[in-house]
């Protein structure tokens, strides 16, 4: 009968596409880590972390930003590298001085979103799309300031996530040369 299949054809065609289909591949890598319980915790605790430390930014007194790294971490800002607790407690230093928008504003706060976390066991990858929002006078209507990258690696010390290596890119920039997850 015209328009009716017979079973026979019907199931060529359905060999045809499963042979497509092993030929092809699959048609994405690994779309999600394998999820397990440590894993889950460890992942919360990283995205708390990260969480913390943003929200350190546009808030009065004296705030510890290298607490949030490991000794030896390194924070990379655009072509600028600094290694070491030390340094990058120097670069935050002088950043709360610096004549930036960021500092004359009413309020400050920085969006952390789509964050990427890939945990290692006692390391892990975090990337996530930053989005700097100011409000410059008191019932001014917010504006985007700047929006970036962030590639981070993390470790454990001492049973705590710190940051081992920080890299900070705009917006338009592709994923560092040396970047896995």
């Amino acid at each position: 009968m015209i328009g009716i299949l017979s079973n026979r054809m019907v199931a060529r065609r359905a060999s045809a596409l499963v042979a497509l289909g092993l030929a092809l591949g699959p048609a994405t890598p690994s779309i999600a880590q394998t999820v397990t319980a440590p894993s889950m915790v460890d992942r919360a605790q990283i995205e708390d972390l990260l969480t913390r430390y943003y929200y350190n930014f546009g808030k009065a007194g004296d705030r510890n930003f290298g607490a949030f790294y490991a000794d030896d971490a390194e924070m990379i800002l655009g072509t600028t590298s600094y290694k070491g607790r030390a340094a990058i407690e120097g670069a935050y230093k002088a950043l709360s001085t610096a004549d930036i928008p960021q500092r004359k504003s009413f309020s400050f706060n920085i969006l952390m979103t789509n964050p990427l976390i890939v945990v290692h066991g006692s390391t892990a990858t975090a990337r996530l799309i930053f989005t700097e929002i100011v409000i410059d006078k008191q019932g001014d209507a917010p504006r985007i300031l700047t929006q970036g990258k962030e590639f981070d690696n993390l470790v454990k010390v001492n049973g705590e996530w710190r940051i081992a290596k920080r890299q900070i890119l705009g917006a338009e920039q592709a994923a560092p040369s040396d970047w896995k997850e």
